[in-house]
């Protein structure tokens, strides 16, 4: 670590806080059912199309067989959980979806 923090630039940044939606998916039991390929391209459709649309902040698929991938949303936790439910893999089973409440800071981004 080699940035020096003030304990100013803390409450800085803390002030700037603002509530996001933390959402895990994990793969399910029923992830090779037949014409899974089609239901998992559906799915990355409409998780590229939220992201595009602006409700997806952050997009992170996981290469695992056990965690599908985590987004970070700009809606509220409900939102968040009823947008999900609609979600084709959630529907058919593929997988399983976990939101939480989370803080984050606007203008955060990954790196190139």
């Amino acid at each position: 670590m080699d940035s020096t923090v003030t304990d100013e630039q803390i409450r800085d940044l803390a002030a700037s806080a603002k509530s996001y939606s933390l959402v895990m998916l994990r793969w399910a039991p029923q992830r090779h059912q037949d014409g899974a390929e089609g239901i998992e391209l559906e799915h990355q459709r409409r998780m590229v199309s939220l992201r595009a649309d602006g409700v997806i902040a952050v997009l992170c698929p996981i290469p695992s067989d056990t965690m599908a991938g985590v987004a970070v949303m700009s809606v509220s936790v409900e939102q968040a959980r009823e947008t999900m439910a609609m979600d084709p893999c959630v529907q058919a089973g593929m997988m399983t979806v976990e939101v939480y409440p989370c803080l984050g800071f606007p203008g955060d981004s990954l790196p190139e």
